[in-house]
C-alpha cells in the first residue's frame, strides 16, 4: 500500500463503525467510510462537524463549530478546505502519496538535465496534482469539467505561491479535450488522471469508468512525447482492482514505450492503531 505519510495538518485519528475521525488543521470532522467495518479504537471526544448520510441518497453536515473555509498544508502546498454537500472537503489526503511520486519523477528528469516537463492533469479537481507538478518545476495543463472546481484549483495555487506558475486551466469535458489535443498535435511528457466512477460533462456527456477507461487511456497515449516520464491513474471505483488500470497501461502505453507499470492501494495511517485505511488505488506507468 502507498501511504500518504507526510501530512502535518491532517491526521486520520481513528476509524470504525463505518466512519472516520479526522483532524483537518484545527477542525475535527467525522465522515462516513465504508471500509472501516471494525469498531473504533478510541473515544471521539472532540468534534466540530459530522456528516450524516441520508437513507434516500446524499446527506448533510451537522455543524457544531466550523468556519466556512480554512487552510491546511502538505509540504509547500496549501489547500483551502470547504466542506461540500457530499461529505468531501476539497482534498483527498491519501493523494499525498501520488503527489510525492509526481514530485520525485519530475525532479528526476530535471536533475538529469532534461528540459522542463509538460504535464497534463485530467479530471483535475481542486488541483493537488497540478500544484505538486508545478512546484516540482513542470508546465501543467489542468482540465476539469466543473468551472467551480477549476476556480477552487486556482485559489489553491495562489495560496501555495503558485499563482504565476506555468499552469493552464481548462474547463472542458476531458474526453473531448484529449481528442482536440490529438488533432492539434500537442504532446505531453506526463499524464495524470483521476476519473470518476460516473460523471457527466458540461454538455451532458456521460462517463462510466468500466466502459470508458480503456479507450480513454489509449487516446491519452497518443498525446505522449517521444520520451515520456509517467502516466498515473487514480481510481475510487468500487469493484475495480488496481491491477485493472495497470493492465490497461501495460497493453497501451507500455507496449509502445517499454518502461514498467506498478499498482497498489492508496492509504492513510490511522493514528490510534498504526494501521492503514485503504482509500482507493493508483496505477503508474514509468518510462525512465
Amino acid at each position: 500500500m502507498w501511504v500518504a505519510s507526510n501530512w502535518k495538518d491532517y491526521q486520520l485519528l481513528d476509524c470504525g463503525g463505518g466512519k472516520r475521525y479526522e483532524r483537518w488543521g484545527k477542525q475535527y470532522l467525522v465522515r462516513p467510510d465504508p471500509q472501516a467495518i471494525w469498531a473504533p479504537a478510541r473515544k471521539w471526544d472532540r468534534v466540530n462537524a459530522v456528516y450524516h448520510r441520508s437513507s434516500t441518497g446524499g446527506g448533510s453536515w451537522e455543524v457544531f463549530s466550523l468556519p466556512d473555509s480554512w487552510q491546511i498544508g502538505y509540504k509547500e502546498l496549501v489547500f483551502n478546505i470547504k466542506p461540500m454537500s457530499f461529505k468531501h472537503t476539497g482534498v483527498f489526503p491519501e493523494q499525498g502519496a501520488n503527489w510525492d511520486f509526481i514530485t520525485e519523477r519530475i525532479g528526476h528528469r530535471l536533475r538529469a538535465g532534461g528540459e522542463q516537463p509538460s504535464v497534463l492533469n485530467l479530471f483535475a479537481y481542486t488541483g493537488g496534482a497540478t500544484m505538486a507538478a508545478a512546484a516540482a518545476g513542470a508546465r501543467v495543463c489542468h482540465v476539469d469539467a466543473s468551472k467551480g472546481m477549476v476556480s477552487w484549483a486556482k485559489e489553491n495555487a495562489r495560496s501555495s505561491g503558485l499563482g504565476d506558475a506555468p499552469i493552464r486551466y481548462i474547463v472542458d469535458d476531458c474526453v473531448k479535450f484529449v481528442k482536440r489535443e490529438i488533432n492539434r498535435g500537442h504532446k505531453y511528457d506526463a499524464i495524470i488522471m483521476d476519473p470518476p466512477s460516473y460523471g457527466r460533462g458540461p454538455s451532458g456527456e456521460v462517463w462510466r469508468f468500466e466502459e470508458n477507461i480503456d479507450d480513454f487511456v489509449g487516446l491519452c497515449g497518443q498525446l505522449l512525447s517521444d520520451t515520456p516520464l509517467f502516466v498515473l491513474i487514480s481510481s475510487y471505483t468500487a469493484g475495480v482492482s488496481p491491477s485493472v488500470p495497470a493492465y490497461i497501461l501495460s497493453r497501451t502505453v507500455g507496449s509502445r514505450f517499454g518502461g514498467h507499470t506498478e499498482a497498489d492501494e492508496l492509504g492513510l495511517e490511522v493514528t490510534s492503531t498504526g494501521l492503514a485505511l485503504p482509500c482507493g488505488h493508483a496505477s503508474r506507468w514509468m518510462g525512465e
